[in-house]
């Protein structure tokens, strides 16, 4: 697996250290309120994970599973829900926490989705993001690991499902993937 990985792009400690500043951050705009953080699966847990020990107020969370890649090294611009929350957000602060912003389709359609339930606001957390990819405007509400245009596994980011494991944010060598759609 390790042959796999071309360069580590942002390490482990690097991303430790996001999750510090970050979850510091939300506990200060969130003390008092009611939060609830939306883990976008399977990517974003592990970021969740790690921010979620850094948030010194009490949050409650859900997860919320979307495809728009499939076994593809790009988005397919579909946005599909495979899992729903389940708990009601009425009147709670949701913090829609993502491991990677490129399109930004995902993110925009889960924000307008969870709108329409009435929560006291839908902010948007990332753990990286590739603002050279956007096809649509949509604003990261708190810190990201601004990464280049090349396609990442590792933290929880996978191709085909494989490589999720890997604790840094890692390229991915064209082999693995070329001749694969």
């Amino acid at each position: 697996m390790l042959n796999d990985i071309e360069e580590v792009l942002v390490t482990r400690e690097e991303l430790q250290q996001l999750a510090k500043r970050v979850g510091k951050q939300i506990s200060e705009d969130y003390r008092g309120k009611d939060l609830v953080l939306v883990g976008v699966l399977k990517g974003g847990f592990v970021y969740l994970a790690d921010l979620m020990r850094e948030i010194t107020i009490p949050v409650d969370m859900d997860f919320i599973s979307v495809s728009s890649y499939g076994a593809s090294t790009s988005s397919s611009g579909v946005v599909r829900i495979i899992k729903d929350i389940d708990i009601d957000i009425t009147g709670k602060h949701v913090l829609i926490v993502e491991d990677l912003v490129d399109t930004g389709l995902t993110l925009r359609h889960l924000k307008e989705l969870l709108s329409t339930r009435n929560p006291a606001s839908v902010k948007l957390c990332t753990a990286l993001d590739k603002p050279s990819r956007r096809k649509v405007d949509i604003e990261v509400d708190y810190e990201a690991i601004v990464i280049p245009d090349k396609f990442v596994v590792g933290y929880g980011l996978d191709y085909a499902g494989l490589y999720r494991n890997l604790p840094d944010v890692c390229t991915l060598s064209p082999r693995v993937y070329a001749n694969k759609g």
